[in-house]
C-alpha cells in the first residue's frame, strides 16, 4: 500500500507540470512525403490555405482544406557542374551534393527561392509555379549570402519594407554575417570582427510608431573561447540594426551597418552555473506599432537539455538605448552611436564620423539581457523541444495572452499558455503516424491554423480546438484556452468569433488561474453517476480495473460501495488502474473511479464486481482473468 500511495503523491506533484489534456489526432489535413525530407523549410502567407515546403530538390506547394491536401511538386535540380564540383570536394555527406531548398520568402510580390545547389548556393524566382532566374530592377546579393552551401548550416531570412534581410551562420572557417541581400535599398553587411562564429536562431521586425525607428533583431549564439569543459561553448546574443540604415561614409563602414549593436542574453537560474547558453531558436510577439512584446528563446545546455526563456522587448530596447558600450568609457557627443536617425550619413560631421568609429570598434553593450522571472519557463522535461512558434490572442477580458506551440523530439505538439503567473500546459497533441522530431512549424493567426512538419509528413491543426474540451462550462473554463469561451446561450465551448464585442458579448473565460467559479453554482451540481459495468470473475483472481485519465491535472482515486473505503491509483500511461495488493479487496462490490479538479468531484467510470466459483486452477485463472479483463474493459472504454 505504501508504494501505491507514493506513486499517487509523485503523480500529483508532476501533474501541474504536465499537459492537462492529451489528444491523439488522425486528421485528414495531412500530406505524406514520398521519401524522407530530413531538412525542410516553410513559407506560409497569413490568410491563405497554401503552404510552401522546401525539400530535397523539390518545392511542395500544399493546399489544405477540410477534405484533405492538394499538392503540386516543383522540381528544382542542382546544376550538374555544381554536383561534380561538390563530389570532387568530398562533401561532408555525398547526400548533401543535392539542391536542398533552404529559403522561401515573399518580398513584395516576388517569391524568392534559394537552395544549396550542391554546395554552390543559387537563388530563383517562383513565378506561376515555375522557377526562373532572378529578374527585375532589384539589388541582389550573392546567393551564398542568402542560402547556406549545405543544409546543416543554419541561415535565417526575413522580409521587411520591400527588402530581404539574411543572416548566415559560420561554417568551415567562413565568417557568418547579417546582410541586406535583396530589395531597393543599399545592400549592407556586418564587419567580420563583430561576429565570432555565429549560429543564427531567428530574426524579428521590432515595430515603432515612428517608422524611421523600426529595427530588426537577430538572435544567435557565438563561440565562447573561455568556456569551461562542462559548459556549452556558446554565448547567446541579440544583434540589432535599423531598417533605415544606408551605410557609412567613403572610408568608414561604406558598405556596412552603421547601427549594428549586440548584447549578451542569459537564460538560467540567476547567477548560478545552471545556464543555457546555446540559443537554438527565437520567436517574438509584438504589438503592431509599439516596442512592447515578448521574446521566447529556445536554449540548450552542454547536456542537450532544452528550455524556454522569455524576455521583455521593452527591457531589450531600454538596454540598447541606455547601456554603456563594452570597452568604451568616453562620453557620447551628439546622437548616441547606433541609434536610428532620419537621415543617413553622407559626408558626415566630425561627431558623426566619431560615432562611426565608436560603432566600428565597440558594437557590444555592457548590460546583459536577463529573462523575465530570471529562470526558464516551468515546462515538462521528459521530451526535448525541437521547434516553437507563438501567437498573441485577444481574450474576452480585452487582455492579450501568449500561446506557445512547442514541437518535440518525439513528434508531439504542446500547447502552452504563458501569463504573468507562469505557464499552463493546455494540451498535448500526438499527430503523426510515423513518430519523429518536429522539424518546422508555421502559424496562421488570421485563419486559425498551425502547420507542423516532420521528415515524413506535414499536418494542419486548428488553433481553436474548443470542441475537444468537453460539453460542460467547467470543462471549457478549466481548459484555460484563450481561443475558446463558454457560450451560455448555446451551452457549448466555442472559438472566440472574429470581431467579438467584449462589452456586449456573453462568452465566459478565466485564463489567469484554474477556477471555474465563473460558471456559477450550476458547475458544482450533483456528482455525475455512471452505470456500473458488470464483471464476473472467479474468487482469488487478480483484477485490474482501468480508469481513463481525461484531465492530467485532476486527482484520481477509487471508491468502493459508496465511499466505504478509498483506494489510490497506479498510473499506467493514460489510465488510473486499481490493481491487486495485500489489502485491495477482490470481493464483490461497486468500484467507482472519481476525479477531483478545481474542488469538484466527478465519477469517470464504475464497475460492479461479481464473484463466482473458480473453474480453472488459481494461477491459470489469474492469468486468464487479467488478460480478459484488461482487454474487455479497454473495449468498453473505447
Amino acid at each position: 500500500m505504501k508504494s501505491l500511495i507514493l506513486l499517487t503523491l509523485v503523480a500529483a506533484a508532476v501533474a501541474v507540470k504536465s499537459p492537462r489534456l492529451k489528444f491523439v489526432l488522425h486528421e485528414v489535413s495531412r500530406f505524406h512525403f514520398h521519401r524522407p525530407e530530413n531538412y525542410i523549410s516553410m513559407y506560409h502567407q497569413e490568410g491563405g490555405d497554401t503552404l510552401y515546403v522546401g525539400g530535397r530538390a523539390m518545392i511542395y506547394v500544399l493546399t489544405f482544406s477540410n477534405r484533405g491536401v492538394r499538392d503540386l511538386q516543383i522540381p528544382v535540380a542542382s546544376d550538374q557542374t555544381a554536383i561534380d564540383t561538390c563530389k570532387a570536394k568530398a562533401a561532408p555527406l555525398e547526400l548533401e551534393c543535392d539542391n536542398f531548398i533552404t529559403i522561401i520568402q515573399k518580398v513584395n510580390d516576388t517569391m524568392i527561392v534559394c537552395g544549396t545547389n550542391a554546395g554552390s548556393p543559387r537563388c530563383w524566382m517562383l513565378v506561376n509555379d515555375t522557377v526562373t532566374d532572378v529578374q527585375g530592377n532589384f539589388h541582389i546579393s550573392s546567393a551564398s549570402d542568402i542560402s547556406p552551401a549545405y543544409p546543416s548550416q543554419r541561415a535565417i531570412s526575413i522580409p521587411a519594407e520591400g527588402n530581404l534581410y539574411s543572416a548566415m551562420s559560420s561554417v568551415s572557417g567562413h565568417a557568418g554575417s547579417i546582410r541586406r541581400t535583396f530589395g531597393s535599398q543599399k545592400l549592407l553587411k556586418t564587419e567580420n570582427v563583430w561576429l565570432q562564429n555565429p549560429q543564427f536562431a531567428g530574426a524579428a521586425v521590432i515595430p515603432s510608431a515612428q517608422k524611421f525607428k523600426e529595427e530588426i533583431y537577430f538572435f544567435f549564439s557565438e563561440f565562447n573561447k573561455t568556456a569551461r569543459v562542462d559548459e556549452e561553448p556558446y554565448r547567446a546574443r541579440i544583434g540589432r540594426i535599423c531598417m533605415v540604415d544606408e551605410g557609412g561614409i567613403r572610408n568608414l563602414l561604406a558598405d556596412s551597418w552603421t547601427t549594428f549593436m549586440k548584447a549578451r542574453v542569459m537564460c538560467g537560474a540567476g547567477d548560478t552555473q545552471q545556464q543555457y547558453n546555446n540559443l537554438r531558436q527565437a520567436v517574438v510577439l509584438t504589438a503592431k506599432d509599439r516596442r512592447a512584446g515578448v521574446l521566447y528563446g529556445l536554449f540548450s545546455n552542454a547536456w542537450g537539455r532544452t528550455v524556454i526563456c522569455a524576455y521583455s522587448i521593452e527591457d531589450i530596447d531600454q538596454a540598447f538605448s541606455t547601456s554603456k558600450l563594452k570597452g568604451y568609457s568616453s562620453p557620447f557627443i551628439g546622437t548616441r552611436p547606433g541609434m536610428c536617425v532620419r537621415k543617413n550619413l553622407t559626408a558626415g560631421s566630425s561627431n558623426d564620423i566619431k560615432n562611426l568609429g565608436v560603432i566600428r570598434y565597440h558594437p557590444e553593450i555592457e548590460d546583459v539581457i536577463r529573462a523575465v522571472g530570471v529562470a526558464p519557463l516551468d515546462l515538462p522535461t521528459d521530451d526535448q523541444i525541437t521547434h516553437t512558434v507563438a501567437d498573441i490572442v485577444l481574450a474576452v477580458n480585452d487582455e492579450h495572452y501568449s500561446v506557445l506551440y512547442l514541437g518535440t523530439e518525439q513528434g508531439k505538439v504542446l500547447k502552452v499558455l504563458h501569463t504573468s503567473e507562469g505557464v499552463f500546459i493546455i494540451s498535448q497533441y500526438s499527430v503523426f503516424r510515423n513518430e519523429g522530431p518536429v522539424l518546422n512549424m508555421a502559424i496562421d493567426s488570421q485563419k486559425g491554423h498551425l502547420y507542423v512538419g516532420t521528415a515524413m509528413e506535414v499536418q494542419r491543426l486548428p488553433l481553436a480546438d474548443c470542441g475537444r474540451y468537453g460539453d460542460t462550462c467547467r470543462e471549457c473554463i478549466l481548459s484555460r484556452d484563450p481561443y475558446c469561451g463558454w457560450d451560455r446561450a448555446a451551452r457549448r465551448c466555442i472559438p472566440i468569433p472574429p470581431g467579438y464585442n467584449i462589452t456586449t458579448g456573453a462568452l465566459l473565460q478565466n485564463l489567469d488561474r484554474s477556477n471555474s467559479s465563473v460558471c456559477g453554482e450550476a458547475a458544482a451540481l450533483k456528482q455525475r453517476r455512471t452505470s456500473p459495468k458488470e464483471l464476473s470473475v472467479p474468487f482469488n483472481t487478480s483484477v485490474f480495473l482501468p480508469c481513463p485519465v481525461h484531465s492530467f491535472h485532476a486527482t484520481y482515486r477509487w471508491e468502493k460501495d459508496n465511499c466505504i473505503r478509498n483506494y489510490p491509483c497506479i498510473f499506467s500511461g493514460d489510465f488510473c488502474v486499481l490493481g491487486p495488493a495485500v489489502d485491495t479487496p477482490l470481493k464483490r462490490g461497486v468500484y467507482r473511479c472519481m476525479a477531483t479538479e478545481d474542488g469538484y468531484k466527478v465519477e469517470v467510470i464504475s464497475f460492479r464486481l461479481l464473484n463466482r466459483c473458480p473453474l480453472l486452477s488459481a494461477s491459470l485463472s489469474s492469468t486468464v482473468a487479467l488478460s480478459l479483463l484488461l482487454a474487455v474493459t479497454m473495449l468498453w472504454l473505447h
